[in-house]
């Protein structure tokens, strides 16, 4: 998949429009999703034009799931730009690399963002900058809806889970805490079947609420779509743990970063 990914990238892509290379983004997306065995179920009743895609964040896979029913332009960290081949194939297909505690930096990334929602095109962030077990919400870094709300575009909650076929919620996905790559690809495969829902909530953004609130807002709309709790937790911390945690617990947390994680 990832020879096919380099094929299309460099004998089709530069002869496309637009249109056509989201098209061909989409279906790569969808072939790697099937061949790991991953089946989708979108509800995209809620999606708008132009929209900045604000996702909870469980694995590497929740890129491509997200692209095969939305391609979008990812919020990345500069790092990734550098990285062996995954680094180049990213950037070809739209990547907006984003060089933390440079605030010159950031106001070059807020015009990208702004002129690819301004097209109609989607651009997606993981607010949470990190990966939880899929069981909870971490807290939202509102920063990242800037670009956005600063633009007058409006932002959409897309909720991810992933189930077993008996409707159990789904761990194998999980790219949290010590779990490495290969271990997390060999649970994917090893199981026969997974389902992978995502469900866009109603845009918000739009009655000119603060950025804290829109993520607020935006982070409570996926824990409803997604069916996970929402508790009012310091940053960094799991959403289903409680306010104050005992001296010798510790934040869900990973030390993981995927292509998209926006930290």
């Amino acid at each position: 998949m990832l020879l096919a990914g380099l094929l299309v990238t460099l004998l089709l892509c530069p002869f496309c429009g637009e249109v056509i290379r989201l098209r061909l983004k989409a279906s790569w997306a969808a072939a790697l999703i099937d061949a790991l065995g991953v089946e989708i179920e979108a509800d995209l009743s809620h999606v708008v034009p132009g929209a900045l895609l604000v996702a909870n964040h469980i694995s590497w896979i929740d890129i491509y799931v997200i692209n095969a029913v939305l391609p979008s332009a990812f919020v990345s960290k500069a790092e990734v730009r550098d990285w062996p081949l995954i680094g180049w194939l990213v950037a070809r297909h739209g990547t907006i690399f984003l060089r933390r505690g440079s605030r010159g930096h950031a106001r070059i990334i807020h015009a990208e963002i702004a002129a690819v929602l301004a097209r109609g095109q989607h651009v997606a962030v993981f607010p949470e900058g990190t990966t939880s077990d899929g069981r909870s919400l971490l807290h939202f870094h509102a920063a990242l809806l800037q670009p956005a709300l600063a633009a007058g575009r409006p932002v959409l909650p897309v909720a991810l889970s992933y189930w077993e076929p008996d409707g159990q919620r789904s761990l194998a996905p999980r790219y949290d805490g010590t779990i490495t790559l290969g271990q997390c690809m060999r649970a994917i495969v090893g199981r026969r079947r997974i389902i992978a829902r995502l469900a866009t909530m109603p845009a918000c953004g739009g009655e000119g609420e603060s950025r804290r609130q829109v993520a607020a807002e935006a982070r409570a709309a996926i824990a409803l779509a997604a069916g996970l709790p929402l508790a009012n937790n310091p940053p960094g911390t799991a959403g289903d743990l409680p306010d104050e945690l005992p001296s010798d617990a510790h934040p869900t947390g990973s030390r993981n970063p995927t292509p998209a994680d926006a930290g």
